[in-house]
């Protein structure tokens, strides 16, 4: 969670069942304010989004031309370049 300094303010309209239900929600879900429910809900959005981003980037990458075999020595090549082009000595 952000801390506190790094938190603002957001007015949001809701018609009146919406405001009970959130009300109501907060309290089930144990949270202490409904702005604690809404980062909840904001934040496991987000990392629904971010999770489908992985997937289609992943679909992406199978479909980008001929599959290859990945074997260790292939991936030790791999972190081996990746640590050269960035001047590290840990994997």
């Amino acid at each position: 969670m952000a801390q506190d300094s790094d938190l603002t303010t957001m007015n949001v309209s809701l018609p009146r069942a919406q405001r009970e239900f959130v009300e109501s929600a907060a309290r089930l879900s144990g949270c202490t304010t409904t702005s604690e429910f809404v980062r909840r809900l904001i934040h496991e959005a987000q990392r629904r989004m971010a999770q489908e981003e992985l997937e289609r980037k992943l679909f992406e990458g199978l479909e980008s031309g001929k599959a290859i075999e990945v074997t260790p020595e292939y991936l030790e090549t791999k972190r081996a370049r990746l640590r050269a082009k960035h001047g590290s000595d840990t994997a």
